[in-house]
């Protein structure tokens, strides 16, 4: 048997799961449980989401970890080198939130095509601004697809039964997957200077830091979006609200931040922004997908 903390929720069902398959789960009260490292100790395995932060002086702290399970996508609030030097495996569940984010970055797209919500934000005000609002159209604009993994070819999907124009960026070889989606391979620097649309879906480490900041804002057209529903980070945001101010691009649309919540509210505010709440992967379905698996991930490697 295993000792689980749970630092962060997950589905009730997940929950049950572990605990039949004989591991005892505490659940971290933030409030009342201390510091992390203090608590850590004892701890087969940790369970995080996106809050909890598993650094490098909760890693030393701890005296029988060996398991440490992210409940969702991305692993930078996990310390893997720390980790990696102590035997500790770190597991995470990129397969679950696919088609929920892919969904959210279609629905940004024609959100910021039709002012949608701009428009129901006048009419909430007892505002008609029919000949105002005119929008575009996605059939036929360009989008760029800048990391190319399973969010990145669900969007590229998604895009293309809009008869949408694919444009696809990686570090890695794409070329067979993007052929079969019916996208192209291209440049970054193609990419950012020729699409309509521009959405990131790449991890946030040291290379992908500040990876769309000035110079990439500035060879953007004029009439193209920005969306971001990956990390917060890989988009310097005060080089997209001059660029915003500036009339450099269109627009934006925003569902992640460098800081969560944010500290400066100023382009969350912005006329010519989208901003969600972190909410790319807050579906029913994807919660329960992310609970399943890391159900079976903490059970796996606790056997």
């Amino acid at each position: 048997m295993g000792r689980v903390l749970l630092a962060d929720a997950i589905d009730e069902s997940a929950v049950a799961r572990i605990k039949a398959a004989g591991h005892e789960i505490i659940v971290r009260n933030k409030e009342a449980d201390g510091p992390i490292e203090e608590q850590i100790k004892g701890f087969d395995c940790v369970i995080v989401r996106s809050a909890t932060k598993i650094t490098r002086e909760v890693i030393e702290s701890a005296d029988n970890l060996r398991l440490i399970v992210r409940a969702g996508v991305g692993l930078d609030n996990v310390d893997r080198e720390a980790a990696k030097e102590k035997g500790i495996e770190v597991k995470n569940t990129p397969e679950a939130p696919t088609v929920s984010v892919a969904e959210l970055v279609i629905a940004m797209m024609l959100a910021l095509a039709r002012n949608i919500a701009q428009a129901d934000s006048s009419m909430k005000d007892g505002r008609w601004e029919k000949k105002k609002l005119t929008g575009t159209e996605l059939q036929n604009k360009k989008l760029g697809i800048i990391g190319f993994g399973r969010i990145g070819r669900k969007v590229a999907a998604m895009a293309k039964s809009f008869d949408m124009d694919v444009l696809c960026y990686d570090v890695l070889d794409i070329d067979q997957v993007s052929a079969d989606l019916g996208a192209r391979r291209c440049s970054i620097e193609e990419l950012i200077a020729s699409a309509d649309y521009i959405t990131v879906h790449v991890p946030l480490v040291p290379q992908t830091k500040g990876m769309i900041g000035e110079k990439e804002l500035k060879i953007m057209k004029k009439t193209a979006y920005l969306i971001n529903a990956a990390r917060g980070g890989i988009i310097d945001e005060k080089a997209l609200l001059r660029a915003l101010n500036n009339g450099d691009i269109a627009g934006a649309a925003l569902d992640v931040y460098e800081n969560e919540p944010p500290l400066d509210w100023e382009l969350v505010k912005h006329p010519h922004v989208v901003a969600t709440p972190h909410i790319a992967s807050s579906t029913e379905e994807a919660q329960a997908r992310v609970g399943e698996l890391t159900a079976d991930k903490v059970i796996a490697g606790l056997k």
